[in-house]
């Protein structure tokens, strides 16, 4: 699972707990070509990191410190209006769907469902779709 092109895969993974953050990686390192791997550990960061790094893919989440991800996709999306998000959150429900969708980012994953549906996210977000799973 990489770009059309063949390259390598920049990713920029943002979570205030540093284990999921390292599972994140882990995971899509285990099936995905990745070239760097950014990491954010609040809001304020992860707009720092996607400005540094131009990722082309950020796994964002929802509840972090400083600033939470709503704001920092909103942030993002200003700067970049074309790059993927996808959302990972513990909470779930329409209203929050339809937050994201609002910002838009491109996917909504629930981290119980992780292990399940990450790889399909990611590999729909990097092929140009969209992803939202678990929220009905």
């Amino acid at each position: 699972m990489a770009p059309k092109n063949g390259q390598p895969v920049r990713i920029l993974v943002a979570d205030d707990h540093e284990t999921v953050r390292k599972g994140i990686v882990m995971i899509l390192s285990s099936r995905i070509k990745i070239g760097e791997c950014g990491e954010a550990a609040d809001g304020l960061e992860a707009i720092e990191k996607a400005q540094e790094l131009e990722p082309d893919l950020i796994v964002l989440d929802i509840t972090m410190p400083k600033l939470g991800g709503f704001e920092a996709a909103r942030e993002i999306r200003k700067l970049y209006p074309r790059m993927p998000i996808l959302f990972l959150s513990m909470h779930e429900g329409k209203h929050i769907v339809e937050s994201a969708k609002a910002i838009p980012v491109q996917g909504f994953v629930m981290k119980n469902q992780v292990g399940q549906t990450l790889l399909d996210a990611v590999g729909a977000l990097l092929s140009g779709r969209t992803f939202f799973s678990g929220l009905e």
